[in-house]
């Protein structure tokens, strides 16, 4: 039985693509050579941030923060940035009687900037204010004692391979890949998701209708035209 579904952020329900742009400007660096010096990180799965270094040898990126705050220029999150999905796949959840709530690896700041979209969750923490981030085990520790149910009985979902669905599983709790962002895409197929995840999503949307199926139904039965072609991940 699931209990609760608890939601990454960057890529999974934000589309990232304004505010990497808004750092291309900051910087001064062509948003199509930037993007394609991000791409070239996440391909190597390695840490977004090594991308400002490219540019910015030494680049600190709490401070560069702070800087653009006080220029006026700082994290801005809108309903324009929500993927379109979002609102009715939350409020489809919470219908169905689950608890949803919001965890990411995000400024304290970005917490505000979340809690005043009034999404339809019951709990919003970022590691800015847990003061713990992914893929920390603290983090996913601070995941569980905020959601409702045992591990097993709470999924996580978020984009990244290294972030979200291994550490995610390593903590004991149900995990799903949505394939979108660059990470998203590029990680899908990947052997290593295969292993971890329990499900590779299209949308928020598919999961009510995969949970209303019932994480216990034979592997073949589970399966659904917009979920990547493998069984879900046996669980005890």
């Amino acid at each position: 039985m699931i209990r609760s579904v608890v939601f990454d952020v960057g890529e999974t329900l934000i589309d990232d693509t304004r505010e990497w742009a808004r750092w291309a400007d900051w910087l001064d660096i062509p948003r199509h050579t930037f993007s394609a010096v991000l791409g070239a990180v996440t391909a190597e799965g390695r840490n977004n941030t090594e991308t400002f270094d490219y540019f910015r040898p030494g680049f600190d990126l709490a401070t560069e923060r702070q800087r653009r705050e006080d220029a006026g220029r700082g994290e801005l999150i809108e309903d324009a940035d929500l993927y379109p999905d979002v609102r009715t796949g939350l409020q489809t959840l919470r219908d169905a009687g689950l608890w949803v709530g919001i965890a990411g690896n995000q400024t304290a700041r970005a917490g505000d900037l979340l809690h005043q979209l009034d999404l339809p969750v019951e709990a919003i923490a970022t590691s800015g204010e847990w003061e713990v981030a992914k893929p920390d085990p603290a983090f996913f520790a601070r995941v569980i004692a905020m959601a409702p149910g045992e591990p097993h009985e709470i999924v996580y979902v978020g984009d990244h391979r290294d972030n979200d669905i291994i550490p995610a599983q390593a903590a004991g709790l149900r995990s799903a890949l949505i394939r979108r962002g660059p990470w998203g895409y590029l990680w899908a197929d990947e052997r290593r998701v295969r292993d971890h995840a329990d499900w590779i999503i299209d949308s928020i949307e598919d999961l009510p209708r995969l949970i209303n199926h019932g994480l216990e139904t034979p592997p073949l039965e589970l399966r659904a035209p917009t979920v990547a072609p493998w069984p879900n991940r046996p669980h005890p």
